[in-house]
């Protein structure tokens, strides 16, 4: 779970606009720290399964929104891919 400042660091980062707090590029930003710190997690602890299909939603869900601006908007997608660092 991010702390209130790390969201508020990655909205100002990523938000398109002056009030976004929930565009699709700022939720799968989120979404990728979120899995960042979940994946170190579960290098920790490899057993944990119940966190490991957590992890599994959330790049399902980050992936939905990849998806969507790849689709309404390309340029901000390829953007945000390679702000990520995501292999696409």
């Amino acid at each position: 779970m991010l702390q209130t400042k790390q969201k508020s660091k990655i909205i100002e980062k990523f938000k398109a606009h002056k009030t976004d707090t929930g565009s699709s590029e700022v939720q799968a930003a989120l979404l990728s720290e979120e899995i960042t710190k979940l994946a170190a997690h579960l290098k920790k602890h490899p057993k944990d399964n119940h966190s490991r299909r957590g992890l599994l939603g959330m790049v399902g869900r980050r992936k939905k929104h990849l998806d969507y601006l790849a689709k309404t908007n390309p340029k901000k997608h390829a953007g945000l891919v390679k702000k990520l660092g995501l292999k696409k």
